[in-house]
């Protein structure tokens, strides 16, 4: 197994067989920029390359995305009750809430 770090990216080579060839930072590169080409966007925190002969394994650690939730409250698609007035939160609290179950 070998580890470089190519473009600020940790990558992680494996070899199935000892007559495999090695990966030069060349090539290392060129996946790293494929990864930044497929997942625009996106970041990439580390890429795994699984050699077995002429064949390689490609798989990308993405850094998780934030986001925001959104529900539909009396109506309105909201992230937040911070700007809903009393009436409105109040209108929130009594509503009755449903839990997702699981068996």
């Amino acid at each position: 197994m070998e580890r470089m770090t190519v473009d600020g990216v940790e990558v992680e080579v494996t070899y199935k067989n000892d007559g495999d060839a090695k990966v030069t930072e060349k090539e290392a590169r060129a996946y790293v920029s494929r990864a930044h080409d497929k997942y625009p966007g996106q970041q990439l925190d580390w890429l795994k390359l699984e050699v077995d002969g002429e064949d390689v394994g490609v798989h990308y650690g993405l850094a998780p995305v934030p986001f925001d939730r959104i529900r539909r409250i009396t109506g309105y698609l909201v992230g937040t009750l911070d700007r809903f007035n009393d009436a409105k939160r109040a209108e929130e609290a009594d509503r009755v809430k449903h839990g997702v179950g699981c068996r």
